[in-house]
């Protein structure tokens, strides 16, 4: 069972920079697609990046360009680089991971591992 555990999230200004880290329990994320949701109160569960095993990038449009997905190997971790941060960026940030077909790469229920979240807050 692969458990991910999230950790980076605090409270932020506008137009700070953060980094939300996804540290997993096995070396065989590497085999997984991993990739970033969030949810903000009272709404959907939205995607925000991924990195496929084959390791194509994917970017939500609205927030391209201000996105940088990666990983490290040696220490079994996503990062998730979120700059100029906005108050619509205030969510639930989560970690997920999964053997995911191409076409549900954005799509929430296609992970079948999940981490608990961790809270992104911006202030104005």
């Amino acid at each position: 069972q692969l458990q991910l555990v999230e950790s980076g999230g605090g409270l932020a200004q506008t137009g700070d920079s953060l980094t939300l880290s996804c540290a997993t329990s096995q070396g065989s994320f590497r085999q997984k697609d991993m990739a970033w949701f969030r949810q903000a109160p009272g709404k959907e569960r939205e995607f925000v990046a991924a990195r496929r095993r084959d390791g194509h990038l994917y970017y939500e449009d609205s927030m391209k360009g201000r996105l940088t997905i990666s990983r490290d190997n040696a220490k079994n971790t996503m990062y998730l680089q979120i700059n100029s941060l906005k108050p619509d960026d205030t969510a639930v940030y989560f970690c997920a991971a999964g053997v995911v077909i191409l076409s549900r790469t954005r799509d929430a229920s296609g992970y079948a591992y999940w981490g608990q979240g961790t809270q992104v807050t911006v202030s104005s």
